[in-house]
């Protein structure tokens, strides 16, 4: 297929927009002058300089015309790795991306980002400093990984220099920031609950946490660097804060931050697996009578209890990434954006 020359680079597109990681990317494409065009099944924001669309992931129609004049798409959408839907994971990270690919294809659109997960590689099992040489976990904890693994699998292996469309794949972890629907909200929630008093765990455990904009800051990267001759075509690359940190730490001082405890007795890590496998099966049976959700799932103990931290060595090489919001500032910046979920409020 001839590829379409586009009015200009600067012409994008952003699947997902109106999600957490998406509108903060969308913020920073139109600072640094691009005009946006925003796909989401979600309800429309009013920003200049974007073009809203709303539509199903798996519209191909409605996908082009998010896509008409573009030469750059960002995929960032997907269901909350909370979410224990798994038809709906399938829909949209393996159905609604093959999709999307197709879309890209037919419009002629030259790069393509996708938002992966370092989860790809998580097992549950320690990951110390891991590489993107890490194979794709055999035996995924939960069906956000299994369907992300299969959603990068069929981005990457898009990328064909012939045709002239390439791909990439950034792998954030433990994304978190202002807006964020996800980690502080459930944190906040499980401690009014009085259910955030243990550490599983030695609480001794490494983990990466990554402030949205270092996110932000590596996708612009990859697509400004996505070139016929650049080294990343096909390729995924892990973006973090380049700080790993005690689960623990982090999480008490956000706690702290917002007026609440510190959880501080410690319970054994396999104990509190055992029961939230237990928890998750007894769920998943009782699913067709009557519903409910565990609070902690298989894969949040497993988050919480061993160390999980990524090499940034390829971004630094390949990108020139490197982070332009520290821990201790991101942190900062987060806990001061939800003064409606403090202590008393």
């Amino acid at each position: 297929m001839a590829t379409r020359v586009r009015p200009s680079s600067k012409q994008c597109a952003v699947i997902g927009g109106s999600g957490f990681l998406g509108r903060h990317l969308v913020e920073k494409l139109l600072d640094r002058g691009y005009s946006v065009s925003v796909f989401d099944i979600r309800q429309s924001y009013e920003l200049p300089g974007v073009t809203f669309h709303q539509g199903d992931l798996c519209d191909i129609q409605a996908l082009l015309s998010a896509m008409k004049d573009v030469s750059l798409v960002f995929h960032c959408a997907s269901p909350a790795p909370s979410c224990d839907d798994r038809r709906l994971f399938e829909r949209v990270n393996i159905q609604g991306t093959r999709t999307v690919i197709e879309a890209c294809l037919e419009a002629g659109v030259q790069k393509l980002v996708l938002t992966s997960s370092a989860s790809v590689v998580f097992e549950g099992k320690d990951v110390k400093n891991g590489r993107e040489d890490l194979p794709y976990a055999k035996k995924p904890i939960d069906y956000y990984t299994e369907t992300k693994i299969e959603q990068e699998k069929l981005v990457l292996e898009a990328s064909d220099k012939e045709k002239g469309f390439l791909t990439v794949a950034i792998r954030p972890h433990g994304i978190f920031g202002p807006r964020d629907p996800q980690l502080v909200p459930i944190l906040v929630d499980t401690a009014r609950r009085g259910k955030m008093k243990f550490i599983i765990g030695d609480g001794t455990n490494l983990v990466d946490f990554t402030f949205v904009e270092n996110v932000v800051h590596g996708h612009i990267l990859a697509a400004e660097r996505l070139r016929p001759d650049s080294p990343i075509c096909g390729k995924s690359y892990h973006i973090t804060n380049d700080e790993p940190v005690r689960f623990w730490d982090f999480m008490s001082e956000v706690l702290m931050g917002l007026g609440y405890a510190a959880p501080r007795y410690h319970l054994p890590y396999t104990l509190v697996y055992g029961l939230a496998l237990l928890l998750w099966l007894l769920a998943l049976l009782l699913r067709p009578l009557v519903s409910f959700k565990p609070t902690f799932t298989p894969m949040r103990v497993s988050l919480a209890g061993t160390h999980h931290y990524y090499s940034c060595d390829r971004a630094k090489r390949d990108l020139g990434y490197k982070p332009i919001v520290s821990l201790k500032d991101g942190i900062a910046r987060t806990v001061q954006s939800y003064p409606h979920l403090r202590q008393g409020a």
